[in-house]
């Protein structure tokens, strides 16, 4: 089975971003990208309510990297290395399978400048050469034509499509889901 036991938290970087740890400093910022309904357009989960739901979800992700569960970044730009302008990761993960799941969301004043794109090529590549992940998949809302043409143009396939296999806010929805294998990418 696979460990996501690291140590300390990877920091990545690339030309542009700073992909780094999430902290109490980041809540006010991701409180106003999960309370964004641009933002969560898309995203089918439960608004927070409080900051302090906020600083919960914070600590259950760190505490989720402490015991090797999950690994997920904030983005910022190198220049402001503490201002959280999105977040990227490993939210799901199936060790025993060697599989996880990414997701991602960005500031909408960031949108259409390849953020998303530069942060995702850095954590296949951490999820597949240091994680050692054998596939990564994304489940999306099929109306988030944004989020497929990403996924698409990182190599992911279309593996599945869910009806009504999702039930939020009164309703059940339509899940999308896409894969990445390590031999899609790597030699």
């Amino acid at each position: 089975m696979l460990d996501l036991s690291f140590s300390p938290f990877p920091v990545l970087e690339t030309a542009r971003l700073l992909l780094r740890e999430h902290n109490i400093d980041d809540a006010t910022a991701l409180f106003d990208m999960r309370r964004n309904e641009e933002v969560m357009r898309y995203i089918d989960r439960e608004r927070p309510k409080t900051i302090e739901d906020i600083y919960a979800f914070i600590r259950k992700l760190n505490q989720g990297f402490k015991e090797g569960q999950n690994l997920a970044w904030v983005i910022a730009l190198k220049d402001t290395p503490q201002q959280m302008i999105g977040s990227i990761g490993y939210w799901r993960t199936d060790l025993p399978n060697h599989r996880a799941e990414i997701g991602y969301m960005l500031q909408p004043d960031y949108w259409r400048k390849g953020i998303v794109s530069e942060a995702l090529k850095a954590t296949i590549a951490f999820g597949f050469n240091e994680a050692k992940f054998h596939s990564i998949n994304a489940n999306i809302n099929p109306g988030n034509n944004a989020s497929r043409a990403l996924l698409l143009k990182h190599g992911f396939i279309k593996e599945a499509y869910f009806r009504e296999d999702y039930y939020f806010n009164g309703k059940f929805m339509d899940s999308e889901i896409y894969g990445l294998l390590k031999t899609d990418v790597l030699p």
